[in-house]
């Protein structure tokens, strides 16, 4: 492994394919930080370049712009309660809170750190697990991606700071918007009001409604529209030694979950920083501090979509099996280059297998690098009063959101999603359920139903296939938990 990993070295290295790595992970952090824009449409406009390169350079400078759009989008999400990619919106539940409390240079600081430590944990389970994680992913079916989705929706209920009867009401809710749109099966229409909607809402109208210009909604109409004060010494961006120390556990199990999640077909960034975020607060002493700027709740998720960006690679170049749109777009362009994903690329083109590999690690230090020195500049941003922050927000949100699948409805719908985020925030429910919710919930629905024509509407199969058994164990635990602790709140109470 370590000689596969030094040719990897030095293919990246080579001056004329270094260029094209940093190019990559530079456009990608711009791309995060533009709101609504993401790293698939930059490399759909870019895919034509590639045309021009050999397959090795245009796969490290694609892979380089989706992985640095993971760094960026957690600028935005901290600094104005903007998520710039999907996997970045776990981010805006502590960042933003940190920002509005003046401590945004130590969210940036500690974002760009577990970006860094997440990527790194990545790209060594790569390094070192590629072919066993592959064929483990090949025992997913639908049973268990069925099973692992309802213990997702169920950790939801995790992620909100208040009841989790109110959390599990956002998670419906999300559900609901899922499923509007056409049938995955019979292609009949479901809750589809104007023609428009027949391919669904859109996931990035429904995260800049509801957090982005909800926000804005919520604060508009405040009398005092002045700048937060934030303070941008080393002193105050840096952790103190204490909270340093207690970052080390989030780092290690948000790049650990993460990169498990990252590895599966079909879940992702965004679900394993939900995943993350949702263990975090599990696990935490202190768990009323999340949703208020807790460290934790910042760190671990960072680490996690970080790492899940580098082991998404596993199953695209190993298996030749996309995990998302964008991976789809990475086997696109190897093929427009004459090579074809699958078992037989690290003995076919080690060069570009392992040249891929060693650029996620020279692509992550290039991008701690050029992080640190900008805390300063992007800290700057939340210094703009609101009266005058606020129009370009808002003309960024509806920029990102048309030029996603160049619809006027989405602008539409992220204004109405908007209006929805504010009574949320009016009435206390947390916005961040309806987003898994909505993610989930027709992965579910799609699992779910193949499985019960698989095995003839059995539904012992959850119980007999292991890994099914141990997910659906996993799902009865969170249940009994719940109901024990809010027996044990009643008890509390009345004794009170």
């Amino acid at each position: 492994m370590l000689e596969n990993f030094l040719l990897g070295l030095n293919t990246v290295m080579d001056p004329s394919v270094f260029v094209y790595a940093v190019v990559g992970v530079i456009i990608g952090q711009l791309i995060g930080v533009l709101p609504g824009i993401g790293a698939i449409t930059a490399i759909s406009l870019l895919l034509p370049v590639t045309f021009h390169l050999d397959a090795t350079t245009s796969i490290i400078m694609l892979a380089g712009i989706y992985y640095g759009s993971q760094y960026g989008g957690s600028i935005a999400s901290i600094l104005l309660n903007l998520p710039g990619t999907p996997s970045s919106v776990v981010t805006c539940l502590d960042g933003y809170p940190m920002a509005q409390k003046g401590q945004a240079g130590k969210a940036l600081f500690i974002t760009a750190t577990s970006s860094f430590v997440g990527s790194c944990i990545g790209v060594g389970i790569v390094i070192m697990a590629a072919i066993p994680m592959s064929i483990f992913a090949l025992k997913f079916g639908a049973p268990e991606y069925a099973s692992l989705v309802f213990l997702g929706l169920l950790a939801a209920t995790m992620i909100a700071t208040g009841s989790q009867i109110r959390s599990l009401a956002m998670v419906a809710l999300g559900i609901f918007f899922g499923l509007i749109g056409s049938d995955i099966s019979s292609g009949a229409y479901r809750f589809v009001l104007i023609p428009e909607m027949a391919d669904g809402i859109s996931l990035v109208s429904l995260a800049m409604g509801l957090f982005g210009l909800g926000e804005v909604i919520k604060n508009i109409g405040q009398k005092k529209r002045r700048a937060i004060d934030v303070k941008i010494t080393l002193k105050d961006i840096l952790p103190s030694r204490a909270e340093a120390k207690g970052l080390v556990g989030p780092l290690l199990r948000g790049g650990g979950s993460g990169s498990f999640f990252g590895a599966l077909p079909g879940t992702g960034a965004a679900i394993a920083s939900f995943m993350a975020y949702a263990i975090e607060k599990r696990v935490s002493k202190t768990p009323e501090k999340f949703g208020k700027g807790a460290l934790a709740g910042l760190s671990g998720p960072e680490a996690a979509n970080n790492a899940a960006a580098q082991t998404s690679f596993i199953p695209t170049l190993t298996l030749g099996v996309p995990g998302d749109a964008v991976m789809a777009l990475m086997i696109g362009a190897l093929i427009l280059n004459g090579v074809i994903p699958g078992p037989n690329l690290m003995t076919n083109e080690p060069a570009l297998f392992w040249g891929v590999i060693a650029s996620f690690l020279i692509g992550n230090i290039i991008l701690f690098a050029i992080n640190l020195p900008l805390i300063r500049f992007w800290v700057m941003l939340i210094r703009i009063p609101y009266n005058k922050l606020y129009p370009i927000v808002i003309l960024m949100i509806s920029a990102g959101v048309y030029s996603h699948r160049n619809s006027v409805v989405d602008v539409i719908m992220t204004l109405m999603f908007g209006v929805l985020g504010y009574v949320l925030r009016r009435y206390r429910f947390e916005a961040a359920p309806v987003l898994l919710g909505f993610v989930l919930g027709p992965m579910l629905e799609e699992n779910f139903r193949r499985t019960m024509l698989l095995y003839g509407g059995d539904f012992t199969v959850f119980l007999t296939r292991p890994i099914c058994a141990v997910f659906t164990g996993l799902a009865a635990l969170i249940i009994a938990f719940s109901i024990f602790s809010t027996v044990q709140k009643g008890k509390a109470n009345r004794s009170v």
